[in-house]
């Protein structure tokens, strides 16, 4: 995730401080035994936080190629690589209150992120307290905005909600499906994310990110149309973002 995607100097710091640290790997294991064996609910361990990060990552990039500045860059409070360093911290943190419980885990994410944002940031910016201060607190509404349910300003924190909506492939239902035997009856989440092939994020034509969804069969559109497109329609990138799902063998059908 390191040297595939360009990061370079201070990014590389943060990316290796925040992946390596031991509190912050057994909090995402944690909140995914929570998430997985006490709730039945999907991935919310660290495979989801880096695929998030991931998806995020490409996102920026795409934009950055397309001339687009982040809101750290037009409000000139940052550099791009700053605004990279906030999405980063942010998608590796984003469910850290998922330790906790379901409901509100995206505030319950904030306060348990805040202190390991604050530690980790106070050595990539050892030098720069008004840095460190605008970047964690990017970092934090990124956090607290990625369900979509909060209303979100800046464009780095919208990418966090549509990369985190776009983590929705059947891998990542497939432990809480073996656990549970297989899908509860009318537990349609489970059912339609069983259905999602692959997703994948490039370059569009006409808007500078697209996204890709292939289904093996038509629930997969609940998991689009209920979750990803919510989460779309809130975020302040929706303006830079085309939407297609395919069923094999079958039509593309465009959303954005």
């Amino acid at each position: 995730m390191i040297t595939g995607f360009g990061l370079s100097g201070k990014a590389v710091e943060a990316a290796k401080l925040v992946l390596e640290d031991a509190e912050v790997q057994a909090m995402q294991e944690y909140a995914n035994t929570v998430s997985i064996m006490r709730l039945n609910y999907n991935d919310h361990g660290p495979v989801h936080m880096r695929t998030v990060a991931l998806n995020a990552l490409i996102m920026m990039g795409l934009l950055r190629d397309a001339g687009i500045k982040t809101n750290l860059e037009k409000e000139d409070c940052g550099t791009f690589e700053d605004s990279l360093i906030a999405v980063l911290l942010a998608s590796v943190l984003h469910d850290l209150g998922m330790t906790i419980g379901r409901q509100d885990h995206e505030l319950h994410s904030v306060y348990l992120a805040y202190p390991i944002l604050d530690r980790l940031l106070r050595k990539v910016y050892a030098a720069d307290l008004q840095k460190l201060v605008t970047v964690r607190s990017l970092a934090l509404e990124g956090i607290s905005g990625h369900m979509g349910t909060r209303t979100i300003h800046s464009l780095e924190a919208g990418l966090i909600q549509i990369a985190d909506g776009c983590d929705m492939t059947k891998g990542r239902a497939r432990i809480p499906l073996i656990v549970a035997g297989g899908p509860r009856p009318g537990d349609i989440h489970q059912l339609s994310a069983n259905s999602i092939e692959d997703v994948r994020i490039s370059r569009g034509t006409e808007q500078p990110i697209r996204i890709d969804i292939r289904m093996s069969g038509e629930i997969g559109l609940f998991q689009i149309e209920e979750v990803l497109l919510g989460k779309i329609a809130k975020s302040t990138a929706k303006i830079y973002t085309e939407l297609y799902a395919l069923m094999d063998k079958g039509e593309l059908k465009r959303y954005l």
